[in-house]
C-alpha cells in the first residue's frame, strides 16, 4: 500500500502529494516521456518549464489519470493510479482542479452556470441557494462576480481563464493543475493571471502544478521550477537557482538564447507532429 512520502525541504518536513516515478510514454512509436521523475510537495506551486510540444501537458494528463504510462508509476495523494478502478479514479479526480488552456467554458451557459456545473454533477444534495452561494464565493476569489451573468463570448480571454479557474476550485480540490495559464494573453492580463495563481494558493492552500514556457510567469508564481527536456526532468530548483543554473540546456532556455545545445541538437518531432490520443499508444 502506498503512503505519502515525507521529504525534508529547507529544514522542514513536507509530504509528497504527487510523484511520477520513471514514467515512459510514447505516441505512434515516438517517445515523449522517457524516464520522467518528479515529486510535488504539499502546499507548493511547482512550475514545469520546457519548450512547446515537449510533453508538459502530457505530464499533467498523467497526474489526473487521463493518460496512463507505458512504464512507471504515477502516485497522487498516496494512491497508485494504476491500481485504481474507474470509480476510485473518478473519486480521486474530484480532489483535482484542472484549468485548461482556453478555459473550456460552454458558450451557451453563463459564467455562473459554467462554474456551477461540477456542483450540479457531483453535489446533488445542495439546494439552489447553496449552489449560488458557493459559485459566488469562487467568482469573488477570481474577481469575476461582476460578470456572473455574462456569456463567455461577452468576456475577454483573460476573464474566461478566471472563470475557468473558479470552476476548477468550486469543489475545493487539494490539487490544482494549470495548463499554460498565460498563453495567448497580453502582458498586462498575463501578470494579472500570475497574481491570481499566487492568490489562489494563499486562499485555498492547494498544491499547484503549472506548465508553461513563459519564464516571467514561472519566476513570478513558482516555489520550485522543474525543467522538462527530452522526456526527463533535468533540473529542479527555486526560481533563483534556475536563473543561475550552470546547466547549458537550462541556461539557454531560461535566457531565450537562439544558440546552444537545445537548438544544436534538435531532432525529435514536437507533439504537434504526433497523433496524440488519450489512453495510450498503438
Amino acid at each position: 500500500m502506498c503512503g505519502l512520502d515525507v521529504l525534508i525541504v529547507s529544514g522542514m518536513e513536507k509530504r509528497a502529494v504527487i510523484e511520477l516515478r520513471n514514467v515512459y510514454k510514447a505516441f505512434d512509436g515516438v517517445p515523449v516521456l522517457e524516464g520522467l521523475n518528479l515529486t510535488v510537495l504539499e502546499g507548493e506551486t511547482l512550475v514545469i518549464i520546457g519548450r512547446s510540444g515537449t510533453g508538459k501537458s502530457v505530464t499533467l494528463k498523467h497526474i489526473v489519470g487521463l493518460l496512463t504510462p507505458d512504464h512507471g508509476k504515477v502516485l497522487v495523494l498516496g494512491r497508485d493510479l494504476s491500481t485504481l478502478g474507474l470509480k476510485e479514479l473518478l473519486s480521486l479526480r474530484l480532489r483535482i482542479g484542472y484549468l485548461f488552456q482556453g478555459g473550456a467554458l460552454l458558450n451557451w451557459l453563463t459564467i455562473a452556470e459554467n462554474v456551477a456545473l461540477p456542483l450540479r454533477e457531483h453535489r446533488p444534495e445542495l439546494s439552489e441557494p447553496e449552489i449560488r452561494d458557493i459559485v459566488d464565493s469562487k467568482l469573488r476569489i477570481v474577481d469575476m462576480l461582476h460578470a456572473r451573468d455574462k456569456l463567455p463570448e461577452e468576456v475577454s480571454g483573460g476573464m474566461k481563464k478566471r472563470a475557468g479557474l473558479a470552476r476548477a476550485i468550486v469543489l475545493d480540490p487539494s490539487i490544482i493543475l494549470y495548463d499554460e495559464p498565460t498563453s495567448g494573453l497580453d502582458p498586462v492580463m498575463a501578470n494579472a493571471i500570475n497574481e491570481l495563481v499566487v492568490h489562489t494558493k494563499e486562499v485555498t492552500g492547494a498544491t499547484q502544478v503549472v506548465v508553461t514556457h513563459d519564464m516571467q510567469s514561472a519566476y513570478c508564481i513558482a516555489d520550485r521550477i522543474a525543467m522538462l527536456y527530452e522526456g526527463r526532468i533535468i533540473e529542479v530548483g527555486s526560481p533563483e537557482q534556475i536563473k543561475e543554473s550552470t546547466n547549458p540546456i537550462v541556461r539557454q532556455f531560461v535566457r531565450g538564447e537562439t544558440k546552444g545545445p537545445i537548438t544544436d541538437g534538435e531532432s525529435k518531432p514536437a507533439l504537434s507532429e504526433i497523433n496524440v490520443r488519450e489512453g495510450g499508444s498503438r
